[in-house]
């Protein structure tokens, strides 16, 4: 059982294999000490809170290809994990309409609690694990990392069934997104419906900088939303990240340039 006032969960798998994924948005979870940041229940259900789909998809993910994975244990709403401390949306105040009144104003102090009690514990997480999986395997470790994307936004809907978000270094990108698109049933985005690039992430921050290769993996909500459509998403990607981290160029440290301007797909 995870502690209430965790700031992640860490599932050891067999570190020796080089493969590592990570969830930034798990859960919807707040302290009790935060009192929902003011917030109604019904808030927490929405895709502001947390990546739905994301957690039990992670876990399954992680038991059937017995591999290690970091969670996240707080809601995004409380501080965003896959933002750098400088980033200026790391404590959102407005999330897509709701207004947050527990995150305007803060209290003097606020923002460095957070980032010690939440954001630090959960990247200084992600690093040991990296290390760890490195140590085990020799090798330079393959991270994935799982997030979810709404179906709909303001109103228009999102094509996509799943989609690969990425900078710069396309090593783990290519083939994932080959083998995605291969069964001929879904619509695979490239760096949609966001834009991989952004500085001080997670796979900035851990993947980008050390020479890691990467991928962040998108899965419309709608499509993980119960039990079937987890158990579905789990049998796809299974056999697609376990290729994929087989192949040796995926577990060789290759530093790539971030971006810093808009994004151009290759011809």
């Amino acid at each position: 059982m995870v502690n209430d006032t965790a700031a992640y969960e860490a599932i050891e798998g067999d570190k020796a294999r080089g493969l590592l994924i990570l969830a930034d948005h798990a859960t919807n979870h707040v302290p009790k000490d935060y009192d929902s940041l003011g917030l109604p229940r019904e808030a927490f259900a929405r895709h502001i809170a947390y990546d739905i789909g994301v957690e039990p998809l992670t876990r399954r993910l992680a038991a059937r290809l017995g591999v290690p994975a970091v969670l996240s244990r707080f809601s995004r709403l409380l501080i965003d994990p896959n933002r750098g401390e400088d980033d200026p949306t790391l404590i959102m105040r407005i999330s897509d309409g709701a207004i947050i009144p527990g995150n305007h104003p803060l209290p003097a102090g606020e923002r460095e609690r957070r980032l010690e009690r939440f954001h630090r514990p959960y990247h200084h997480a992600v690093a040991v694990m990296i290390a760890e999986v490195a140590a085990a395997s020799g090798t330079a470790p393959l991270v994935i990392s799982l997030h979810s994307f709404t179906p709909h936004w303001k109103g228009v809907a999102r094509p996509w069934h799943v989609s690969v978000l990425w900078d710069t270094d396309a090593r783990a990108v290519a083939p994932l997104i080959e083998a995605l698109a291969a069964p001929g049933d879904v619509m695979v985005g490239d760096n949609e419906p966001y834009d991989g690039a952004l500085r001080g992430d997670t796979l900035y921050r851990h993947c980008m900088v050390p020479g890691l290769a990467h991928a962040l993996i998108e899965v419309r909500q709608d499509l993980i939303a119960d039990e079937d459509g987890v158990a579905a998403w789990e049998a796809r990607l299974a056999p697609v990240l376990q290729a994929l981290n087989e192949r040796p160029e995926c577990h060789i440290y290759q530093q790539h340039p971030s971006r810093t301007g808009p994004y151009e797909r290759p011809a």
